[in-house]
């Protein structure tokens, strides 16, 4: 039997209370694959520093020659991205809910492409925080791409749509420190090919490079190929649209206005998005430089090439288990508990640190905990897709699902704006100061990690789903 789509598929439906369809939607893979393409830009640019920014750091004037003021000045830089980030996000999301997706996201791929190319051309402190800031001014992207995802998904298919930009993310978060590790420094590992004296004084520009024209290339493919997926632009820009069609949708309306975005949906989500993004920045700043620090200071004396391989290994594994496994675990456990799951597991990952400096120590192979760290962080990272469903489902009506998104991602940025440069400090604080042996750091996050259990059970069960299921 033929089953029927009886949503109102305007503008001012409200996406918590749609109905659930009976057969599955099929996913419009051209579109989703650009809109992917363009994802897939930021992680490789944002991971490549990660092998070697806390050597790039090092060599500069500001540190005094002390290397244990590198991690406070490695947060630094990261934070100020996403500080740039929180002041303009919001504006990039409604900008986007007026003018079009497609507009907003090319802005941020060609502001990402400069930025990166300056960052690589930096020879100063200073230059660093510039260009990362400018990169983060620019790129309003990652809210407006998860309203494009809700508008080319509907509740059928969101599960599945949105469990692909995890695995974007985790092979950008391969590719990127693979890029940076390995195409750092040209002039050291490939004397006879970067043998000009401008590698030498700028050795961190290659892999600045590669990411810039990766981004430019998607930028270009974006311009040629996405279709708009803003519904008021889709029906006031098709050809011959009929007058009936108009009045269907209705006339195009101006965003709705902030304060009719603060609902409890959207609160209870962004808050449990906020939670997730500041253990998440944490982990992901905290954990090259606990990598990096010798492990007589407590960490485990890696290279930025072993940071890389390390790195790499765990975005290629995330990336294929969250591709065969995540929307199936949803759709058998159901999305709170899965996200109670995937939040759960910071608490082992953070326990892990000082346990492995330990096993360092002693002498002991870290290869087998190294896998055991990737395996956790494969299973928290189930918290993104899950998370980014309910930010989306929240929103009070399909045209304010620009400003939901950038509400989420303007406060999430707050909080990625205190993260990096708060955990390298304590970490780098931790051990100076030899609080709690060292490892206050990791008892502040377990703490955390608990407190955000608390809001994933403030969710409801399946927002996303009907209420009047047929």
């Amino acid at each position: 039997m033929t089953v029927v789509d009886v949503r109102r598929d305007d503008e001012e439906t409200p996406l918590l209370t749609e109905s659930r369809l009976r057969q599955p939607t099929p996913l419009p893979y051209l579109q989703i694959a650009l809109l992917l393409l363009a994802q897939l830009t930021e992680p490789i640019t944002s991971q490549s520093i990660l092998p070697y920014i806390n050597e790039l750091i090092s060599t500069l004037d500001i540190i005094g020659g002390d290397e244990k003021k590198v991690g406070y000045y490695a947060g630094l830089i990261s934070s100020l991205y996403f500080a740039a980030e929180a002041v303009t996000i919001l504006q990039w999301g409604r900008l986007s809910d007026r003018i079009g997706r497609k507009p907003v996201l090319l802005t941020g791929l060609l502001g990402m492409t400069l930025s990166t190319v300056l960052f690589g051309l930096s020879r100063t402190f200073w230059t660093l925080v510039m260009s990362r800031s400018l990169c983060g001014a620019l790129n309003g992207n990652i809210g407006v791409m998860k309203s494009a995802m809700g508008e080319l998904t509907d509740e059928t298919n969101r599960a599945q749509g949105f469990a692909l930009m995890p695995v974007m993310w985790a092979l950008g978060a391969s590719l990127g420190p693979f890029v940076g590790g390995t195409l750092s420094r040209p002039h050291d590992h490939f004397p006879s090919i970067f043998a000009a004296k401008f590698w030498s004084e700028f050795p961190y520009f290659l892999p600045c490079l590669a990411g810039a024209s990766f981004t430019l290339a998607a930028a270009i493919f974006v311009a040629l190929f996405f279709k708009e997926t803003l519904p008021s632009h889709i029906v006031n820009k098709a050809p011959g649209a009929a007058a009936n069609d108009i009045a269907t949708h209705g006339p195009v309306r101006k965003p709705i206005p902030l304060r009719a975005l603060l609902t409890r949906p959207v609160l209870i989500s962004v808050a449990n998005y906020c939670m997730l993004a500041l253990l998440d920045i944490a982990l992901a700043c905290m954990g090259p430089v606990f990598y990096s620090t010798p492990v007589e200071l407590g960490g485990l004396g890696l290279s930025p090439a072993q940071i890389g391989l390390f790195l790499g290994l765990y975005g290629i594994i995330n990336g294929t288990l969250q591709l065969l496994t995540l929307a199936r675990i949803v759709r058998f456990m159901g999305a709170r508990r899965t996200l109670f799951i995937a939040m759960a597991a910071f608490i082992p990952i953070f326990l892990w640190f000082p346990f492995a400096n330990v096993i360092a120590r002693s002498g002991g192979t870290i290869v087998p905990f190294l896998g055991l760290q990737i395996l956790l962080m494969c299973v928290m990272d189930m918290a993104y897709a899950t998370t980014f469903m309910y930010v989306t489902a929240s929103a009070p009506s399909r045209r304010s699902l620009g400003g939901v998104n950038g509400l989420a991602q303007t406060v999430v940025s707050v909080v990625r704006t205190i993260g990096p440069a708060a955990s390298t400090s304590l970490f780098a604080l931790s051990l100076e100061q030899r609080l709690l042996g060292g490892h206050l750091v990791y008892a502040v996050l377990v703490a955390f990690s608990i407190a955000s259990l608390v809001l994933v059970c403030m969710l409801p069960a399946e927002p996303w789903h009907s209420e009047e299921d047929a």
